[in-house]
C-alpha cells in the first residue's frame, strides 16, 4: 500500500491584501466579517492564505483601518466623506461621475466601477492621486440602476450565449443560459433583461425577452430604437379596449356645463401631414375695437379620467415619440386622431384661453375655462403661409392641402393676416425682453411606400409657424401666470441660465468664425447669443453654430418650483397646449381647472416626482428621435457611396475628424489612421489636425470633400475618405 503523499502547505503570498480586505469592509460598512469570512470571498481555504488574513486584520486593527466589533468581527472604520453621482462611461470601461458635490466631473478607473453601468445613480468615495494630484473616484454602491433592459446582437454556443450590446457605453456583454434564449437565433438583434451579477462573474446574467429581427432591417432597427430607450412600440390590448369603450358623443348636458364659442370663426393651422390637430384659433372683432382671440386646445383631460388603465398608460408613456417614419403616440388613436382632435368642420369639447387685445397686441382681458368649439377651416402652414405673404385669400396650386389652387374664406383669410400682424408684434416685444430665437433647420426625408429615405429636405420656420408658436407660447405664459401669481402647486417648464464655463467654450469655437459674444450681464449675452444666430443664418457653418449654442444651454425641464424660462424670457411658463402628446398638459389642464373651482394648492411633492418622470420620458423620447434621424441619414448615404460632397469639419479629436455635408446634414468621421497623406497631430488649441511634414491643417469650420466610405446601419455609424480641402470656385 503506498503512503499517501503529504501535501506541502502554500506560502504563496495573496497580493493586495491590504486594499482587497479593504475593499470587502467598505463596500458592506454595515455588516462585520471574520476571516472566514473575508476567506471565502478570496476563494482560499488553505492554512497559510487563512493566516496571512489573520494577520493583516490584526495589523488593519493596529493602524485603527479597521475596528474588532466583537470577537474575531471586523469592521471598517470609515473616515471617508462619501457622495452620490450618475455615471457616464467613457470608452474601455473608465468612466466619469457627475455630481453636485464637486464642480468637475469625478474619472472612476475601469478597476473602480464595482458593476456600475451607464446612467447608474451610485455612491462613490473620492480621492487624490498622488502622482497627477487630479481627483478620482471609486465607486462603493449602486443605489439605482439607469435601466435593466438592452439591445444587441445574440451569439449562440452549445450550453450557453452571449448578448452583445448595441452602442460603447456597455462596457460587458451579458451571459445568457440556453434555456433563457427565448426561440433566437444566431445573429438575431434581441432585447435582454439583466436579472444577476454574481459576485464573480465578468458579465452580468440575463434572459432574452423579445427577438426585434434581423440587424440592418428596418423595422428591426427602429423597433431596435425603441427598445434601447425602454419606449412601447403598441399599446396593451385591454387598454385599447378601454380606450374604444369611452363615450366620444357630443351631448347636450355637457355644454351646457361649457362656454359655447362654435358660433365664433375657429380655424387650424398645422403641418401638412398633420393626422392630429390639438391646437386651433378663434377670431372676433368686438365693437369696441378690441379683438377677441381664443387659443382653443383639445380637452383630453375629459376624456382621460385619473386612476383607469388609460390614464396610467398615458402618464407612464408621458410623450409621443416622433420618430422618422412614424408616430409612437401617448394616447390610443381613437383619441389622438379622432375624439381630441379639432377637424374641420365638426364639434369638438375644448380647453381654452381667450384674450382681449388691441392693434398693439396690448391684452386687456383674459378668461380660461371649459368650451366646445366647431372648426371652419384647416390650413397647412405653407398655406397660411401663401395668405400672408399675398394678403389675399388666394392659395396657389403649389402649396395647397387638395392640390388644386382656391379662394380661402375671406374672413378666415382676414383673421390670418391680423393675427400675423399681431403675432409680429408679440414676437418683437419677447426679443427685446431677452428672448433667444432659435430657428435651428430641422432634416426631414421624403421616404417612399417601403420607408426609404428618397430625398432629404429641411423644415424651416416662417411667418405661418410663428404666429401659431406666438399664440401658444402666449396661452403658456398667461396659464402660467395666472395660476403662479396665485401661490398654488403648478407644473412649470423651466429653463435655467446658461453656465459660465459653456459659455467661454462656445466663445472659443465660434471666435474661429470671427463671431464674438458679451458676457457683462444677462441682457447682453441674449442679445449677443441672438446676434450670433442672426450672423451665420445661411453660412456654411450654421449648423454646427446653432447645434453648439443650443448645448451651451441648460435643459428645459418640467418642476413645480418655478425659476422661469430664460430662453424664451417669461417669469412665468407652463406647458397647455399638447395634452395630445405630452402629460404635463393634462396635468396643467387638471390643476387650471381644479383651481378655476376654488380648489386648494396641491402636494407639491407629489407632482415634483410626476415633473420628473415626465422630464426623464422626455428626454429618452428625444434620444431616440435622434437615433432614428441618424439611422435614415445613414440608409441615405448608403445609395451614394460613390459621389463626392462638401462638408464642413463640425468637430476635431486626436483620432479624427468629424464632417458635416452641407447639402443633406448628414454627419460623418474622417479617422486619422485613413489620412495617409502625412503623420497628422490633434492641436487642441486650434481645434485642428496638423501635418507633421506638410503643415496641412484640417480645422474646425473648414470645408473639405469627403466621399462615404462605410455606412454601419447596426451601430449607426458613417465613415468618410477625406478627398481634400474644398477649393471654393
Amino acid at each position: 500500500m503506498t503512503k499517501k503523499k503529504k501535501r506541502k502547505p502554500s506560502h504563496n503570498k495573496i497580493s493586495n491584501l491590504t486594499n482587497t480586505i479593504l475593499s470587502i469592509l467598505k463596500k458592506d460598512r454595515n455588516s462585520t466579517f471574520n476571516y472566514k469570512q473575508i476567506a471565502a470571498k478570496l476563494g482560499v481555504n488553505d492554512a497559510s492564505s487563512r493566516n496571512q488574513i489573520i494577520k493583516k486584520l490584526q495589523q488593519l486593527k493596529s493602524k485603527k483601518e479597521i475596528e474588532e466589533v466583537d470577537r474575531g468581527k471586523f469592521k471598517a472604520i470609515i473616515n471617508t466623506e462619501y457622495h452620490i453621482g450618475i455615471v457616464d462611461m467613457a470608452s474601455r470601461g473608465s468612466g466619469y461621475i457627475i455630481s453636485d458635490d464637486f464642480d468637475e466631473d469625478i474619472y472612476i478607473a475601469s478597476n473602480n466601477m464595482n458593476k456600475a453601468l451607464h446612467g447608474d445613480e451610485v455612491e462613490f468615495y473620492a480621492y487624490k492621486r498622488r502622482k497627477r494630484g487630479k481627483i478620482e473616484g471609486e465607486i462603493t454602491n449602486i443605489i439605482k440602476r439607469a435601466k435593466s433592459e438592452y439591445v444587441g446582437v445574440i451569439q449562440i454556443h452549445k450550453s450557453y450565449a452571449f448578448v452583445i450590446p448595441d452602442g460603447n457605453k456597455m462596457y460587458t456583454d451579458i451571459f445568457v443560459p440556453i434555456n433563457k434564449i427565448n426561440k433566437a437565433e444566431e445573429g438575431d438583434k434581441v432585447l435582454v433583461s439583466l436579472e444577476d451579477w454574481p459576485e464573480k462573474a465578468d458579465s452580468p446574467y440575463g434572459k432574452v425577452l423579445k427577438v426585434l429581427g434581423k440587424p440592418g432591417e428596418h423595422n428591426t432597427e427602429i423597433h431596435a430604437i425603441l427598445a434601447e430607450y425602454g419606449l412601447p412600440m403598441e399599446f396593451p390590448h385591454e387598454v385599447e379596449e378601454f380606450a374604444n369603450k369611452i363615450d366620444t358623443s357630443i351631448t347636450k348636458e355637457e355644454i351646457a356645463k361649457r362656454r359655447d364659442m362654435r358660433q365664433d370663426l375657429t380655424f387650424t393651422i398645422d403641418p401638412k401631414d398633420a393626422k392630429d390637430f390639438d391646437d386651433a384659433l378663434s377670431f372676433k372683432v368686438l365693437d369696441n375695437g378690441l379683438y377677441e382671440i381664443g387659443i382653443h386646445i383639445a380637452d383630453v383631460s375629459h376624456y382621460l379620467q385619473e386612476g383607469t388603465i388609460l390614464d396610467d398608460e398615458a402618464y407612464e408613456r408621458a410623450t409621443s415619440v416622433y420618430l422618422v417614419d412614424r408616430v409612437v403616440p401617448m394616447l390610443p388613436e381613437i383619441l389622438s386622431n379622432g375624439a381630441c382632435s379639432l377637424r374641420p368642420h365638426e364639434e369638438k369639447y375644448t380647453f381654452s384661453a381667450v384674450f382681449k387685445m388691441n392693434d398693439k397686441a396690448e391684452i386687456k382681458d383674459q378668461w380660461f375655462g371649459r368650451t366646445v368649439t366647431y372648426s371652419d377651416a384647416r390650413f397647412a402652414y405653407e398655406e397660411a403661409q401663401a395668405i400672408i405673404e399675398s394678403k389675399s385669400n388666394s392659395i396657389p396650386k403649389e402649396v395647397s392641402l387638395t392640390g388644386q389652387p382656391y379662394k380661402a374664406d375671406q374672413a378666415v383669410a382676414d383673421a390670418v393676416i391680423k393675427l400675423d400682424e399681431l403675432a409680429k408684434i408679440m414676437r418683437r416685444k419677447r426679443m427685446s425682453t431677452g428672448a433667444i430665437s432659435f430657428d435651428k433647420v430641422e432634416v426631414k426625408f421624403n421616404l417612399d411606400e417601403e420607408a426609404n429615405p428618397v430625398g432629404v429636405y429641411f423644415k424651416t420656420s416662417k411667418d405661418a409657424n410663428k404666429l401659431i408658436e406666438e399664440f401658444m407660447l402666449l396661452a403658456n405664459k398667461k396659464v402660467g401666470e395666472f395660476v403662479g401669481k396665485q401661490k398654488k402647486t403648478f407644473v412649470y417648464r423651466v429653463h435655467d441660465e446658461p453656465d459660465d464655463s459653456k459659455l467661454a467654450a462656445l466663445q472659443n469655437v465660434v471666435g474661429r468664425f470671427g463671431y464674438k459674444l458679451n458676457f457683462k450681464d444677462r441682457k447682453s449675452v441674449s442679445a449677443s447669443l441672438n446676434n450670433l444666430l442672426k450672423d451665420v443664418n445661411g453660412k456654411k457653418e450654421q449648423n454646427l453654430v446653432d447645434t453648439l449654442t443650443i448645448r451651451t444651454m441648460s435643459k428645459a425641464e418640467y418642476s413645480t418650483h418655478n425659476i422661469g424660462h430664460y430662453g424664451l424670457a417669461f417669469d412665468y411658463y407652463s406647458h397647455f397646449t399638447s395634452p395630445i402628446r405630452r402629460y404635463p398638459d393634462v396635468m396643467a389642464h387638471r390643476l387650471l381647472q381644479h383651481y378655476l373651482d376654488g380648489g386648494k394648492s396641491v402636494s407639491e411633492e407629489a407632482y415634483e416626482d410626476k415633473c420628473n418622470h415626465s422630464s426623464n420620458m422626455e428626454n429618452l423620447a428625444t434620444k431616440a428621435e435622434r437615433d432614428s434621424i441618424k439611422y435614415m441619414q445613414i440608409r441615405f448615404m448608403e445609395d451614394h457611396k460613390n459621389e463626392e460632397f462638401v462638408g464642413v469639419i463640425s468637430g476635431v479629436t486626436d483620432w479624427g475628424i468629424y464632417v458635416e455635408i452641407i447639402s443633406n446634414k448628414c454627419e460623418g468621421m474622417v479617422s486619422v489612421r485613413d489620412m495617409k497623406d502625412d503623420h497628422y497631430a490633434f492641436d487642441e488649441d486650434h481645434y485642428a489636425l496638423i501635418g507633421k511634414n506638410s503643415k496641412t491643417m484640417y480645422q474646425l469650420g473648414d470645408e473639405v470633400v469627403v466621399k462615404v466610405k462605410n455606412t454601419d446601419l447596426v451601430k449607426k455609424h458613417l465613415d468618410f475618405t477625406l478627398i481634400g480641402k474644398h477649393e471654393a470656385s
